[in-house]
């Protein structure tokens, strides 16, 4: 079961406290948000889980985590400061800016219905920041747009830091900036951004075969998040559709609550990105259409250890959204059911590994010293496993403490109550948020099966 609307979703996130409307005392900024308590723990262990999927479970990707602020020439060789573009148009009525190719009805204004729209113009989506003291033409960079050419020009860097021998890839996780015309769809699509992006670097001749095995991979992990077969799907991009420095393209579409859009795209970049950094690029017998590169410093090249062969190598770049990533997961995840009661049940069905709250311990009688401190002996006890957040909740009776974990989808709830003082040994109910069934165990047995539980496979 997903959400029926995104605004199920929206309510949800501010009620409980993952996502916030940036500076909303203020009326708040359009295209940015602020991730809560429950929403950053989210976010983070969607990143964990990626970074654990690209660099420790692999022996052939490194990591990195370069600038937000880049100089400029970076993105003047990888065609940004000319290519990077929306189409604007302006509503001569309303005076509302619109990107021309999102309108809901083409030739009409989305926010009055007016047919008056200027032609559309380009519009550059970096965002440039002034550097130093003196603001003039030349004291500036930008916020970059994408992570990736942070990859691109450290590539020399990680070559001779690390030995690497190609295949192999550069993975980093980083905040990227766009001035979005029309930021839209809650998260979806903002102004301020995280990537998680890898660069895969391989021999010319063998990137279609590489390109295919990063869009199954990327695939497996997706479901792996607990996003389901039937909401996920494959969109290749037609030649025509393709960006100017990708071979192919083929994007990993997700069916959220405003309708099918990218999660993520697998690109096949040939050996655009380095050619367009790399001095000599013609020399090194670049495949790509890329511009004489006068301002570098460094070759961008591989050469075989054991061939002696020196090229340039191709890229594949799987790449995905933080943010959209956290709404597909929410939207996947979030349950509606009705009890025998005639109740109804909201919970989020949130794989353990990626809960925000790994567990809750309930104690029965708040006012009870003993029971507290029970409860608190096993929170302490349990945090020592650093599988995540362990929270005390004390904020309401039984029913309601496992409501509220149910609905931020905290896997499982531990309640401390009469019986563990009474018993000997001394024994916890466990309580599941899917199927909200109890067991109880002796204490000295919790450990090990909250252990167990939390093991990612």
């Amino acid at each position: 079961m997903t959400a029926k609307s995104m605004e199920d979703l929206v309510s949800l996130c501010k009620r409980r406290g993952f996502v916030f409307q940036s500076g909303e005392i203020y009326g708040g900024l359009k295209g940015t948000y602020d991730y809560g308590p429950l929403g950053v723990e989210l976010k983070n262990n969607l990143k964990n889980a990626w970074w654990r999927a690209m660099i420790y479970d692999r022996d052939d990707t490194e990591g990195l985590d370069s600038a937000v602020l880049s100089n400029r020439l970076i993105f003047k060789h990888s065609g940004h400061e000319t290519t990077f573009t929306d189409p604007l148009v302006d509503c001569k009525k309303c005076k509302q800016r619109m990107r021309a190719d999102k309108l809901l009805v083409p030739g009409k204004c989305d926010f009055c219905g007016s047919t008056e729209l200027t032609e559309p113009r380009d519009f550059n989506l970096m965002m440039k920041v002034n550097i130093g003291p003196v603001v003039d033409e030349n004291s500036y960079a930008y916020l970059r747009p994408e992570t990736a050419q942070g990859i691109f020009v450290n590539f020399k860097n990680i070559m001779d830091a690390t030995s690497k021998k190609v295949p192999f890839g550069i993975a980093q996780i980083g905040k990227a900036f766009r001035n979005e015309i029309t930021p839209r769809n809650f998260i979806f699509r903002v102004r301020e951004f995280e990537q998680m992006e890898m660069e895969f670097f391989v021999k010319p001749g063998e990137d279609e075969k590489w390109h295919k095995y990063w869009i199954e991979e990327r695939k497996k992990w997706w479901l792996k998040q607990g996003l389901s077969e039937e909401n996920l799907d494959f969109e290749v991009h037609e030649k025509a559709d393709l960006a100017h420095y990708a071979k192919a393209c083929t994007d990993i579409v997700y069916k959220f609550p405003h309708g099918v859009e990218e999660l993520e795209g697998i690109a096949n970049r040939c050996d655009f990105d380095l050619g367009s950094h790399t001095k000599d690029a013609v020399e090194l017998g670049v495949k790509a259409k890329v511009l004489e590169n006068k301002d570098s410093s460094s070759k961008l090249s591989y050469t075989d250890p054991y061939t002696k062969e020196t090229y340039v190598p191709f890229v594949i770049e799987p790449s995905a959204g933080v943010d959209r990533g956290a709404l597909a997961i929410l939207n996947e995840a979030y349950t509606e059911e009705e009890l025998e009661n005639g109740d109804k049940r909201i919970f989020l069905r949130l794989k353990p590994h990626l809960a925000p709250v790994k567990v809750a311990i309930v104690p029965l009688a708040k006012n009870n010293p003993q029971i507290m401190e029970k409860a608190e002996e096993l929170r302490d006890r349990l945090k020592i496993l650093g599988i995540g957040k362990i929270v005390l909740e004390t904020s309401g009776n039984v029913g309601k403490c496992y409501r509220k974990h149910d609905e931020i989808g905290t896997p499982v709830c531990l309640t401390v109550d009469f019986e563990t003082l009474e018993k000997n040994p001394e024994t916890i109910t466990i309580r599941d948020r899917d199927t909200m069934s109890q067991i109880r165990l002796p204490m000295s047995e919790v450990i090990n099966y909250i252990s167990n539980f939390f093991k990612y496979v």
